[in-house]
């Protein structure tokens, strides 16, 4: 089990990483919106390894059979591989290249209010609620918790799917377990 989470773990983290970056500096261009429809949309594509993990251990360790709670394990291990890369990525990102992130999505958040007819009194929740984002990004523990939950509900839905879809009981008489 061990060689398929950490191949296929590695192979969903080097994807959603390597879409991120190249991503990234599109963000700007493009918009905000289109760069959020554009990041989880690289996600989705990369927890497409955890179903492909799951049946490559299906095939390969369990012989054609998988339990739903193996396929489960298998796939909820790929997809925290693949979480850790993308928050390890994004920490670097952030720091490094755009520190100011928080700051440029604050600004973001408030101009998207005013330029929706927002009331007066929803701008200003709007800046309340911006000035409390960057506070809160700033802080190391938050923004991972945040990036984290940004991947991870995909990866473990995926899971969930692959673990229901894979599962497969085996056929006839297994040899050696005295199972029949």
């Amino acid at each position: 089990m061990k060689k398929t989470v950490l191949t296929f773990g590695l192979i969903s983290g080097a994807t959603v990483t390597g879409l991120m970056m190249a991503t990234m500096p599109f963000v700007n261009t493009i918009g905000w919106e289109k760069g959020e429809i554009l990041g989880y949309a690289t996600i989705v594509l990369a927890a497409l390894m955890v179903f492909f993990g799951v049946r490559s251990y299906r095939e390969n360790v369990g012989g054609g059979r998988l339990t739903f709670g193996r396929g489960f394990a298998v796939g909820i291990l790929i997809t925290l591989i693949s979480s850790a890369c993308y928050v390890g990525t994004w920490e670097i990102v952030y720091h490094t290249l755009m520190p100011n992130f928080a700051e440029k999505y604050a600004v973001h958040m408030v101009e998207h209010a005013k330029a929706s007819g927002a009331s007066q009194q929803k701008v200003e929740e709007t800046e309340r609620q911006a000035r409390d984002f960057v506070r809160n990004y700033h802080n190391p523990f938050i923004n991972m918790a945040w990036t984290f939950m940004e991947v991870f509900p995909i990866g473990f839905v995926v899971t969930l799917a692959s673990a229901g879809i894979l599962r497969k009981k085996g056929q006839g008489i297994a040899v050696g377990s005295g199972a029949i």
